[in-house]
């Protein structure tokens, strides 16, 4: 996940949240220039419980990694501010955690002089989609070019481009843009930024997160209409909850009567926008959740485990997560029929746990 925004928006503060780590923070434009990046645990109580059942000592989950990029400005897309590497970082990410200022705030200055999410909003929106814009434009160029010699093999392709280039000139993403599954390809290829899935994070002062803020209810009512998953956090507050053991931040978290860290709803938002699962394993002393993209399948999550598993795949025996919470043990799961046999090609669900089975 990439943390985009303006600069002096509270993503540093954020990032520094979610690492635990203390990244270089001022209320100066372009504090961050080159990118903080951090491997954060998923927060997932399930494994807790798995590795109860199985009295195993050691418990790993699995990870996500953020990245702070440098904030943007207008003229961005033609090399304005850090411009050029704002855009080259924010390529190489997944997808984007765009974190937008609804907190005044005298002593932090804004680069656009006033507080305004949605202007910010729209101004990071048209530098990507400009950025975009150039990208399909010369694409379009070469194609151009090629289909005079191969006017079949590069005719479908000028088309999609083409339609491509109309909508981001009128500034909508590609991520919207009703394209064929044979387009996709294409469309990766080029590594556009707004083809790119988008969470937005209205960051509040600490006083609104019980109060409401209007300029945070304009964001998500901006959300609501295009469909875009929206969280609302204080990145002041869960930085300092950062610093704190976590009993004492739990503590602090109920005693504000918030649903649940601001922090954890990021994490678990990302993962989601991601289109990520988790399954389990629980193998030794060890319990370990791992990622798989969904939709993957047994031998695909073989592979996350080990190579060696994946190419001598046999069986995975499965069994689902609520299922044997329930059993209360792996041999109980069993002894009812709940343990499934499946091949390389099944598809693996959230939460299963497997045991795979394979030659050396």
């Amino acid at each position: 996940m990439g943390l985009v925004g303006m600069p002096n928006v509270g993503k540093t503060t954020l990032f520094s949240a979610l690492s635990r780590v203390e990244a270089e923070v001022s209320n100066y434009p372009f504090c961050t220039i080159d990118r903080n990046q951090a491997v954060v645990p998923v927060p997932d109580p399930r494994l807790e419980t798995l590795a109860d059942i199985f009295g195993q000592e050691k418990r790993t989950p699995t990870t996500i990694e953020f990245i702070d990029i440098a904030g943007l400005v207008r003229g961005a897309s033609e090399g304005q501010g850090l411009g050029n590497q704002f855009l080259g970082h924010i390529r190489q990410v997944d997808a984007i955690a765009h974190v937008l200022r609804c907190f005044e705030q005298a002593d932090v200055a804004h680069v656009e002089s006033t507080v305004d999410p949605l202007r910010d909003l729209e101004l990071v929106e048209v530098e990507l989609a400009l950025a975009d814009l150039a990208t399909v434009e010369r694409r379009m160029k070469r194609t151009g070019e090629r289909r005079h010699q191969a006017p079949e093999e590069y005719e479908a392709e000028n088309e999609v481009l083409a339609e491509l280039a109309e909508g981001l000139r009128r500034g909508e993403p590609v991520r919207r843009a009703e394209l064929p599954d044979e387009a996709q390809p294409l469309v990766r290829e080029l590594f556009l930024l707004t083809a790119k899935p988008v969470l937005w994070i209205a960051n509040v002062a600490e006083a609104d997160l019980a109060g409401g803020s209007p300029l945070a209810d304009q964001v998500r009512a901006r959300a609501e209409a295009q469909g875009i998953p929206c969280l609302t956090v204080c990145a002041k507050l869960e930085a300092d909850l950062a610093d704190l053991p976590e009993e004492e931040a739990a503590e602090f978290i109920e005693e504000l009567e918030l649903p649940a860290s601001g922090l954890d709803q990021v994490i678990e938002e990302s993962y989601r926008l991601l289109d990520l699962i988790t399954f389990f394993t629980a193998v030794g002393a060890e319990a370990r959740a791992w990622t798989l993209r969904r939709g993957g399948t047994a031998e695909e999550a073989a592979g996350k485990i080990h190579t060696d598993m994946a190419k001598g795949f046999i069986k995975a025996e499965v069994g689902a997560f609520d299922e044997l919470a329930k059993a209360g043990s792996w041999q109980a799961l069993k002894d009812a029929g709940r343990v499934r046999l499946h091949g390389r090609d099944y598809v693996v669900q959230d939460g299963d746990v497997l045991i795979i089975r394979f030659s050396s």
